[in-house]
């Protein structure tokens, strides 16, 4: 096992399969623009290792994959307009990194999955999750909007009236919602999950 850890981002590798784990466990692994940042590095050095052939995403302490945005960083990560743009698109940077990544990529999925974590979820090739994850899009309740790339992966996924469902009422899913939406490709009990 070869682990190394930055700040709230752990990156493992286990043979051929890589991890990129979300640690703020306390935030219910709430992301911030560091955060962002560092899923695009190790990305990146995931690319260019020839002995990963797979990377899982996935969040630690067990209660959530990703919850969205650290809120409580908003007030010094996106102060100003030109910060806002910045945070945008170092997000849109590590979405489209995984949507593209060459090599297969897997959200492995163990209680919440909301907002931007779903985003998140959303770009990987496979997600599966534990009978115990809810998944969300809280922006419409928060008065946020989404942005155009979100919607149309989404949209992608799941079709427009389940998109229409998840960003207009905002309402936690349940997996046998997700899985009969297509959000999610596989449903399995806890201790199976890894």
């Amino acid at each position: 096992d070869d682990v190394t850890k930055t700040e709230k981002m752990l990156r493992r590798k286990e043979g051929r399969v890589g991890y990129v784990i979300f640690n703020n466990p306390e935030r219910h692994n709430a992301v911030s623009l560091d955060m962002w940042a560092e899923t695009s590095r190790i990305l990146a050095d995931y690319a260019a290792d020839d002995e990963v052939r797979v990377v899982v995403l996935t969040g630690a302490g067990g209660k959530a994959f990703v919850s969205g945005a650290d809120i409580s960083k908003f007030e010094s990560e996106r102060a100003t307009l030109e910060a806002t743009r910045h945070y945008n698109a170092t997000v849109e940077k590590a979405y489209s990194g995984i949507q593209e990544f060459a090599k297969p990529t897997i959200a492995m999925i163990r209680g919440y999955c909301i907002g931007g974590g779903l985003g998140l979820a959303v770009c990987c090739d496979l997600r599966i999750c534990s009978e115990n994850a809810r998944f969300a899009v809280p922006a419409a309740k928060l008065g946020l909007g989404y942005s155009y790339a979100g919607l149309r992966r989404l949209t992608a996924l799941v079709g427009p009236a389940f998109a229409r469902e998840i960003f207009y009422t905002a309402r936690q899913f349940s997996t046998q919602e997700a899985r009969e939406m297509g959000l999610v490709w596989r449903v399995v009990p806890d201790d199976a999950l890894l």
